[in-house]
């Protein structure tokens, strides 16, 4: 084969393989979803509690980027999981205008939810246009606790043996993790919710040993073979997704998201967790 002929072929090889990549990227692994099976030890955990599913819902971003249809789907799959409790982590919109008030209240129409309890926490895009509209937070919160989930702002939740404590927004405008860090009982079995892993490294744990659930980063959503995911909205870019043990005695688990802000994945598939109990010895 003569110079330009390999040189035509190579480039007629990479355009079809951006194409077909890009095309891929764009329609089909924003919508394959992925339910992540995973095993979470809790420190005095009641005896009856052990075996029992707790199901990680984050990042819907409900609004005009992308069919939320495909949110509707998904929470019917989890729903067919039976799950005892379900947490949600936050960022229920895209918010643009209130215009994703109506289009929320149409998902959550087909909210999943848990037997034994169902709460959640409110993200920085739940707090509307540059994370400071406060009638954003309240209208979404209202539509959130009608629907049955009992939205945590720097407060905890005893459902049936599981104290959920649930962070508001590292970004938003009612962060104050003391108000209920600083209360906590250690003898209870805990668990955390906190939308930004960035908060991990703040001085605000109160010598917490146990699980924070986040979401936020949404894995950064694409992600070159070998590389680190291109955008992450963190601080610490250590926190991108996954299980990550702090190595304090607190474990991080952070959702790459069910939704997204742009319809674009790569190597980073959407996820609803399936964790399930045990006790930690």
């Amino acid at each position: 084969m003569n110079r330009r002929k390999f040189v035509k072929n190579t480039m007629i090889g990479a355009l079809v393989t951006g194409f077909f990549g890009g095309l891929y990227s764009w329609q089909l692994e924003p919508f394959w979803l992925e339910f992540v099976q995973k095993k979470m030890p809790i420190q005095n955990l009641p005896k009856n509690l052990i075996g029992k599913t707790v199901v990680q819902i984050s990042d819907i971003h409900v609004g005009n980027k992308f069919d939320y249809q495909y949110i509707i789907d998904s929470f019917k799959k989890a729903q067919k999981l039976n799950p005892d409790y379900v947490v949600y982590t936050g960022d229920y919109v895209s918010y643009e205008n209130e215009e994703q008030f109506d289009q929320l209240k149409e998902v959550l129409k087909y909210t999943v939810k848990g037997k034994l309890g169902t709460v959640g926490i409110l993200g920085n895009h739940d707090y509307g246009k540059n994370w400071s509209e406060q009638k954003v937070a309240d209208k979404i919160t209202s539509l959130l606790n009608d629907s049955g989930i009992t939205i945590l702002s720097n407060d905890q939740l005893e459902l049936n043996g599981l104290n959920i404590i649930g962070l508001d927004d590292y970004w938003g405008l009612n962060f104050n993790p003391q108000k209920v860090m600083n209360q906590i009982d250690h003898q209870n079995a805990n668990l955390v919710l906190c939308h930004n892993p960035d908060v991990c490294d703040l001085n605000v744990w109160n010598n917490y040993k146990g699980w924070i659930l986040s979401g936020h980063t949404h894995g950064g959503q694409v992600k070159p073979p070998f590389l680190s995911p291109l955008i992450l909205p963190v601080k610490n870019k250590r926190y991108s997704a996954g299980e990550i043990d702090l190595k304090d005695g607190r474990t991080l688990y952070i959702n790459r998201a069910l939704g997204h802000l742009w319809q674009v994945r790569f190597n980073v598939r959407p996820e609803i967790t399936v964790f399930k109990l045990t006790e930690k010895i």
